[in-house]
């Protein structure tokens, strides 16, 4: 009997909405992995053409590729241009709340 043919998960397939792909994003950056986050804007990118991208980024595509691989190590500025270039921005909450008495 045969195994039936798998593919590997790509979950830029269902990043198709601003709301998934915010979602996606700040799962991983709740991670603290710096290499999961890389990753995963690397995923978004694919999901909305990584051409694009790297073109609003003012990066190659070639270049935006290696940055934002499992094994890339952007810089910071390259991650700010992205998140841009994505139409997104960075935004900051408290570990903690308060207690309110």
């Amino acid at each position: 009997m045969k195994s039936p043919k798998t593919r590997p998960f790509d979950p830029a397939k269902y990043l198709d909405n601003d709301d998934a792909i915010a979602a996606y994003l700040t799962d991983a950056l709740e991670t603290g992995d710096p290499a999961f986050v890389s990753d995963a804007l690397g995923v978004v990118a694919r999901a909305r053409g990584m051409s694009e991208i790297a073109r609003a980024a003012g990066m190659s595509r070639e270049s935006l590729y290696r940055a934002l691989s499992a094994d890339g190590n952007p810089k910071f500025d390259t991650v700010l241009r992205v998140i841009h270039a994505l139409g997104l921005r960075f935004s900051a909450n408290p570990a903690r709340r308060e207690k309110v008495a």
